[in-house]
């Protein structure tokens, strides 16, 4: 296990002040980096300790903010912000090039080997990323089935990973039929792994406030995709002293 650090990560996006959580692993020379987008409720504890585990496998790691600091408990909040967000490809890149360019700033990061990971919202931003031509070594998302522009997904340079929970409402089985169209139309490299018996947000911990209908934790599966993620990134972005 590597010694990490941590700070916070100030940078203007989306007409906001965003504050990400990066994590160092131990030592001065480049490593590969890994983006890490939060769902829709925004960074958490749960994206920073993702980023610090990352981190103690050697990665550079910068969980990035959606909503300039502010975590929306509230489900009707979060929907209102996230929801015109999620059918703006534009700004969801616009947020993600701006999280990349502040990940690039540190000069550890080897900036020729990054790769970009999310949940909901965040995993759409990372998807996003790829239809943009974006340089990444490997895309992985959970619950972000999202479809894009038709066509771009041709840009995507990349492996792409997705995994979603069989009865998540929100993904549903239409939303997947169309994700997977459209990876297959632009002969991406792609897989999509479905948990059985998983909701929407079933990586995330169980929260003390409401959240919307369909969301659930699953335990098991949620250490499932976290090893799957973590697979991904060994397979396409490997650590080597």
């Amino acid at each position: 296990m590597t010694t990490v650090t941590t700070r916070t990560v100030a940078y203007p996006a989306d007409g906001l002040t965003m504050s990400g959580h990066l994590a160092l692993p131990g030592g001065t020379g480049r490593r590969p980096a890994v983006l890490i987008g939060p769902e829709g409720m925004g960074l958490s504890d749960v994206e920073r300790r993702r980023a610090e585990a990352l981190a103690e496998l050697g990665y550079v790691a910068l969980a990035f903010d959606l909503h300039g600091g502010r975590y929306l408990e509230d489900p009707e909040e979060m929907l209102a912000r996230c929801l015109p967000l999620l059918a703006d490809p534009g700004r969801m890149r616009g947020i993600g090039r701006a999280a990349l360019d502040a990940l690039r700033t540190e000069g550890r990061v080897d900036p020729g080997r990054i790769a970009a990971i999310g949940y909901g919202t965040g995993g759409a931003v990372a998807l996003e990323l790829g239809r943009d031509g974006v340089d990444l070594r490997a895309i992985g998302t959970v619950n972000a089935l999202t479809t894009g522009r038709p066509g771009e997904a041709a840009r995507i340079r990349c492996p792409v990973w997705a995994g979603v929970g069989s009865e998540d409402p929100i993904m549903a089985s239409a939303q997947r039929e169309a994700f997977v169209a459209e990876m297959r139309a632009a002969d991406v490299d792609w897989r999509l792994v479905v948990y059985g018996g998983a909701l929407h947000a079933f990586h995330h911990p169980p929260v003390d406030h409401s959240t919307p209908p369909g969301t659930g934790h699953h335990a098991r599966h949620a250490r499932r995709a976290w090893r799957d993620i973590v697979a991904l990134l060994a397979e396409c972005l490997p650590v080597t002293e």
